[in-house]
């Protein structure tokens, strides 16, 4: 389930971490894959970098660790300019998490993470020893430590890769479409953890993505790339949602920005409307008129039943949850997804908390505007 997306507050007044100056990086067609690129990224905060194939954001990725170098411009790393840092030990600073993880095939899940302490001189059981403490902080088994990654599922071998990546403690976190080739399920689950572990860790993070909606769930800024390598916009979420800079970047973020927009607004206002309820074991008992949600003995919700329908054969399994203390975004969802047409609010321990209704968001919206 999507959860309040804010990260750890950047180091305000602090130099930034990383900076972009004049950078440009063209190829021998002659076009430039990044076209004067002049950025800065806050330190302990997430920036995306967010565009269409080949709009050169993966290449801006690569030059901060100088795997790709720039044709002219300067890179700054914690305000040393990189070009004078050798690339290796430059890469090793820096933590860097693939699409595919990346992970080596014959080596065990703590071997794969203990690979830089490693390279940095650190002895094989100090690295091991690293390696279990941070199992547990991206949420994986210690029982997974001594397989192989072909033994793991796609979900758990990017948790390893990012445990990878944590494994010096590195101030920075490199991630170029770190989970764009798992399904959409542990998609949520791990752009959740990612959220998790910086409120946690306040690394100074770099995430390459081409949906926008990832971009704008997990960033604190947004760095829009267009066709040709040029930057179209950078700016917080809430503001390229609501204010996009030109038709590219409009076209770009989609024309229901207006419904992501909810994502930032908080449903704490939201009145909740009391449910008829019953147990699977109590239908017998339950009114028959209205909607009934059926309930498990925990207070969980189990699914619907129409009005006049008591028995389980009738019963309807689906729509979003709304956990309470999110976001108007979800409050909404849950009510249009629901078979009722009142979305089912749950507490921190899953529970019926109430109900909530669509026309109160759209009222909740408008009393927003009024003031």
């Amino acid at each position: 389930m999507e959860q309040p997306h804010r990260t750890a507050a950047p180091v305000q007044g602090a130099e930034p971490m990383v900076s972009f100056r004049n950078v440009t990086k063209s190829y021998a067609a002659g076009h430039p894959a990044v076209d004067n690129l002049s950025l800065d990224l806050d330190r302990g905060a997430i920036t995306v970098f967010v565009g269409p194939s080949g709009c050169g954001k993966t290449t801006s990725l690569r030059m901060i660790n100088r795997m790709v170098e720039p044709s002219s411009g300067t890179v700054l790393v914690d305000g040393k300019d990189i070009a004078g840092q050798a690339p290796a030990a430059l890469r090793r600073s820096m933590g860097y998490v693939l699409q595919s993880a990346g992970l080596l095939p014959h080596r065990t899940v703590l071997d794969n993470i203990g690979t830089v302490p490693r390279l940095n001189g650190v002895s094989r059981r100090q690295a091991r020893t690293r390696a279990r403490e941070l199992l547990d902080v991206v949420g994986l088994p210690a029982s997974l430590a001594t397989r192989y990654p072909s033994q793991l599922s796609g979900g758990q071998q990017q948790r390893v890769g990012v445990a990878r990546a944590l494994a010096a403690d590195p101030p920075i976190l490199l991630m170029d479409e770190p989970f764009s080739a798992v399904d959409p399920v542990v998609r949520a689950e791990l752009q959740q953890e990612l959220l998790r572990l910086q409120q946690e860790l306040a690394k100074t993070i770099v995430f390459v993505t081409h949906d926008i909606d990832e971009a704008t769930l997990i960033g604190d800024k947004v760095a829009v790339f267009a066709t040709g390598g040029r930057l179209a916009q950078f700016a917080p979420p809430e503001e390229l949602l609501r204010a996009p800079v030109d038709d590219f970047v409009a076209g770009f973020v989609g024309r229901d920005r207006g419904f992501r927009s909810l994502s930032f607004r908080p449903a704490d206002a939201l009145p909740l409307h009391s449910a008829a309820t019953a147990t699977l074991g109590s239908l017998a008992d339950a009114p028959a008129a209205g909607w009934l949600l059926v309930i498990d003995d925990g207070g969980a919700p189990v699914g619907w039943l129409p009005p006049g329908e008591r028995s389980t054969a009738g019963l309807l399994v689906g729509g979003s949850l709304f956990r309470l203390g999110s976001t108007l975004r979800l409050a909404l969802d849950a009510a249009l997804s629901s078979p009722s047409g009142r979305g089912v609010a749950v507490d921190d321990a899953g529970r019926v908390a109430g109900l909530v209704d669509a026309e109160d968001v759209l009222k909740r919206l408008e009393t927003g505007r009024a003031g």
